[in-house]
């Protein structure tokens, strides 16, 4: 599905995070919400993923979170989901939990409605937690699930590939 922000198919950039994490020996934890596990079905299905694909998890309320993640309400005192630090908070909990080298997440609102927290459709905050760390906040104006779904997966990746080759 093609986006305005003219991204390359998740394939695509699943083959190129992939490869740079081989050539590093290095691995990545994930924790998604809207995107629904699209960005770990885009990574494991290249050939070799054990070898930097530690796991994921889709966190979708706030009881998989505290189950999954074992968060707690100390962890987001001054928070919601849907934000910048609330998404680096969830990268950096999934990356030591599982003792990657990186972690990501991504928390939006895919639609067609906004969120119970009042954002659009279309917004999602994406974090890369690591020794490159970023994050960053995207308003697709779409109301259309799937095709934010895969926008969402794919801003993701496309922020992780620039963490990993400005860590270079």
């Amino acid at each position: 599905m093609p986006d305005p922000s003219g991204l390359p198919s998740l394939a695509s950039l699943a083959a190129r995070v992939a490869e740079s994490l081989r050539e590093r020996g290095e691995s990545v934890a994930i924790v998604e919400s809207s995107a629904g596990g699209l960005v770990s079905a885009a990574l494991l299905a290249i050939p070799g993923a054990s070898a930097y694909f530690v796991g994921g998890a889709v966190v979708y309320t706030r009881k998989a979170a505290k189950g999954l993640l074992g968060l707690t309400a100390d962890d987001v005192i001054g928070m919601r989901a849907e934000t910048e630090p609330y998404a680096n908070l969830i990268a950096g909990k999934i990356r030591e939990r599982l003792r990657a080298s990186w972690g990501l997440c991504e928390s939006g609102a895919a639609g067609p409605s906004g969120s119970g927290y009042g954002d659009s459709p279309g917004h999602v905050c994406i974090a890369v937690a690591g020794p490159n760390s970023r994050s960053r906040t995207i308003e697709t104006g779409l109301s259309n699930r799937p095709a934010n779904m895969d926008i969402f997966a794919r801003q993701l990746l496309a922020l992780f590939d620039e963490a990993l080759h400005e860590a270079n």
